[in-house]
């Protein structure tokens, strides 16, 4: 086969499509064109093609890795789903995985702090946060560590209930919506009738309990 065209990216971290006479189309990592020494012209047989494709594939699914770790932190598990979804080959997706890791760059166990820490910033409750280490497919091994973090939410629900309810003594359709409202965000029951009673033992201090 023969190179019949190259065309240059327009932008910095675009991609060169090596157009080929026979019609074949690449689209490469500049860095790989430029490696390859690729030119117009050029000959490739079966070998150097399949040659070509393999450190094509490594190397967009390590530019793509790059990108995706600079925006979030991300787990190995979670950059592999994201890598082969975006249609990344599983063994590319696998080879980025493993050159970040020998690069340390990434950390199962500091993801998982990280998005404890999210989850309590959030208001969270331990359930909610369980939840999140999932999505974000943080090994278990890791859980129990930085689960250990969480602090007495008992503040947060309480400023919760009181943003909810504003100091009203609520019916019982209101009251089941604000306990479903506090399950959905993690909570398990006995933090929330805590918090329902010591909301009641605010509401008869000040005298906002209504007589029925």
């Amino acid at each position: 086969m023969k190179i019949k065209e190259l065309r240059l990216p327009v932008q910095p971290q675009g991609r060169v499509t090596v157009l080929f006479d026979d019609g074949t189309r690449l689209r490469l990592v500049a860095s790989v064109a430029a490696e390859q020494g690729l030119y117009t012209g050029q000959e490739l047989d079966e070998q150097d093609m399949k040659a070509l494709r393999a450190a094509g594939g490594r190397a967009s699914a390590r530019e793509r890795a790059v990108r995706i770790i600079s925006a979030s932190a991300v787990t190995k598990d979670d950059l592999y789903a994201r890598l082969v979804h975006k249609g990344e080959s599983e063994d590319d997706a696998a080879d980025a995985v493993q050159w970040l890791t020998e690069l340390r760059l990434l950390d199962d166990a500091q993801v998982a702090q990280q998005t404890v820490q999210r989850g309590v910033s959030r208001g969270y409750g331990r359930r909610r946060i369980e939840q999140m280490l999932y999505e974000k497919r943080v090994p278990k091994e890791y859980w129990q560590d930085a689960l250990a973090q969480i602090p007495a939410m008992d503040g947060e629900i309480d400023r919760f209930l009181q943003q909810r309810l504003q100091g009203r003594d609520p019916d019982q359709k209101e009251l089941k919506r604000t306990v479903d409202a506090l399950a959905r965000r993690g909570y398990g029951w006995p933090e929330i009738q805590a918090g329902l009673r010591r909301y009641s033992d605010v509401l008869e201090e000040t005298g906002n309990i209504s007589e029925d």
